[in-house]
């Protein structure tokens, strides 16, 4: 440890917490009547959404959570579960985000595992509790949340609706500070094998990542997503990695928020244009699913920015999205990162070109943000060159990522092997430091000696006029080890042949981009792909299925 000055402070100088509660001093100073709405239920304004804040924390207490306990919402995107992100770890709480696409065992498991005390439940999730509620280890009470005029009728021990509790309670709560360091949130991966893992943040994490989120999707003129006159609405599950952390940064700078509920295509493409939404963040299947619907035909979309992440950017959704009018921009992460690692980087001379032009560099994987220091290195820990062509894993160091998995310090010790978070992606690095994933560890396709990228066949056939959404896994073969097998769902009214598909093909294998025998011989027509209960294409399954 190098030895430096440090000199003392005042006596009575304060030592300054880095606390989500600091995230709610700014916004309502800034737009005390700027609004916040839920579809079409209701709207609020900053100056509401302190007062809430304070007495869901007065509900909480009073239900009997205390510093250290957890609390769980099962909820879908609404201005509740924004109060929950601020109300549970201001009081020294822990918010666990239940993924309610879970099947009912595995969800046992992430409350059990995480200890959840108190429950904040949706009347739309009140069967699945109900039915296993004997199996729920720590939990005492629930809190019920509903969208009708009467709450559900349940048998489980309830303390009360959240809108009843918060009308009974005091708009006035005195937050303590405590070390920045204690836990804040917590929810659990969706591993395609084995039990999910707990990740957990900090106060300091989620404070350093929110300040780093509101400048990088706020500073460059290039990439404005994120600015004073933005309208924002969600269009990533809460529960998955906090809506990857953007709520805390609208909610820092002050912005117009649109809470759409639970997701129907239709309803959010009108929400979009009713309150002139300019930036969402959704994964790639979401957008496929709202870029097919009728009221998007009439839709304006030249102001709407929208980041793209959980799975890989293709050409032809871009393409597609920017023949609407709409700005993609790829951003990369992982839910033990909290998660922004990187973010398109265009520069002004990628803006001079047409928006169509410009796909190339939007679906690459972006440039590292500030404070995030990105390698990929070979499998003896050794940095690789970055010259665009040599792979390697993605490592990461940054200030808000996990440091460990709850209770299981083994599975901590593997992902930060050698003291760099090690994310399972294969990547290569441009010499402007732009990365570019090529697939992850597990699905890149060994075949005759050589590997292959799922991603990049996936990305290719995407650019066939005829093809909406594919994925592409690798099956066992007897003379290759492996070759890839392509699922393929049609655009509305195209029609397309497995031949029209390896005919598209060919004139990748002429310009260089993939060698012949990287074709698929397998191709099958779907109606839809698998993914998981986040909207990424579930490879595993896929696998398993053309395995039986």
């Amino acid at each position: 440890m190098v030895q430096t000055k440090i000199l003392p402070s005042a006596d009575n100088a304060h030592q300054y917490p880095l606390l989500i509660k600091q995230l709610l001093l700014s916004g309502p100073r800034y737009a005390p009547d700027q609004e916040i709405i839920y579809g079409s239920r209701s709207r609020y304004t900053y100056r509401d959404l302190v007062k809430r804040i304070h007495r869901l924390a007065h509900a909480l207490t009073n239900a009997g959570v205390q510093a250290g306990d957890t609390v769980a919402v099962l909820d879908w995107d609404t201005p509740r579960y924004l109060e929950c992100f601020f109300a549970i770890p201001m009081i020294g709480a822990i918010l666990h985000t239940v993924n309610v696409r879970l099947s009912p065992e595995q969800i046992v498991y992430t409350m059990n595992h995480a200890e959840d005390k108190l429950v904040l439940v949706h009347d739309d999730f009140l069967p699945v509790l109900e039915g296993v509620s004997a199996e729920l280890e720590t939990v005492t009470g629930y809190i019920q949340l509903t969208d009708n005029d009467s709450a559900q009728t349940t048998g489980l021990n309830t303390h009360g609706e959240y809108e009843q509790l918060l009308a009974q309670a005091d708009d006035e709560f005195d937050f303590p500070d405590f070390d920045e360091n204690s836990v804040a949130t917590t929810f659990y991966t969706t591993g395609t094998t084995g039990n999910p893992k707990g990740v957990f943040f900090s106060h300091r994490q989620l404070v350093l990542h929110t300040l780093n989120t509101s400048g990088s999707l706020a500073a460059y003129d290039e990439m404005p997503m994120l600015r004073s006159s933005s309208v924002y609405m969600p269009i990533t599950p809460m529960f998955h990695v906090h809506a990857w952390g953007v709520p805390y940064a609208a909610t820092l700078l002050g912005l117009k928020q649109v809470y759409p509920g639970r997701y129907e295509p239709e309803l959010l493409v009108d929400l979009i244009k009713e309150h002139e939404v300019t930036f969402s963040h959704c994964v790639p299947t979401i957008m496929q699913m709202m870029m097919a619907t009728e009221s998007i035909k009439t839709a304006d979309l030249s102001n709407w920015h929208v980041l793209i992440g959980g799975s890989a950017l293709t050409q032809g959704l871009c393409n597609a999205a920017a023949r609407l009018g709409i700005k993609l921009f790829t951003g990369y992460g992982m839910s033990e990162t909290c998660p922004l690692l990187s973010l398109t980087h265009l520069s002004p001379q990628d803006l001079e070109l047409p928006l169509e032009q410009q796909t190339a560099k939007r679906v690459k994987t972006g440039v590292a943000v500030p404070l995030v220091d990105i390698r990929i290195i070979d499998p003896d820990g050794n940095p690789l060159p970055h010259d665009g062509e040599t792979k390697g894993e993605v490592v990461a160091r940054a200030p808000w990522l996990t440091q460990s998995y709850f209770k299981e310090p083994e599975k901590g010790n593997e992902l930060w092997q050698g003291g760099w978070l090690h994310t399972g992606d294969v990547a290569s690095m441009d010499p402007d430091h732009t990365l570019v994933i090529r697939d992850r560890i597990k699905d890149v396709i060994k075949t005759g000696g050589e590997w292959l990228s799922s991603l990049d066949l996936e990305n290719l056939i995407s650019q066939h006029p005829a093809v909406a959404a594919t994925a592409v896994v690798g099956v066992p073969d007897e003379k290759w080890g492996e070759r890839p097998h392509a699922l393929v769902v049609k655009a509305a009214g195209a029609t397309a042949s497995a031949e029209d598909i390896q005919e598209h093909l060919k004139q990748y294998v002429a310009s260089g981009d993939i060698n012949k025998w990287a074709i698929p011989e397998q191709i099958d027509f779907v109606e839809d792909i698998p993914k998981t209960s986040v909207g990424k294409i579930n490879k595993k399954l896929i696998r398993d299925q053309l395995g039986q």
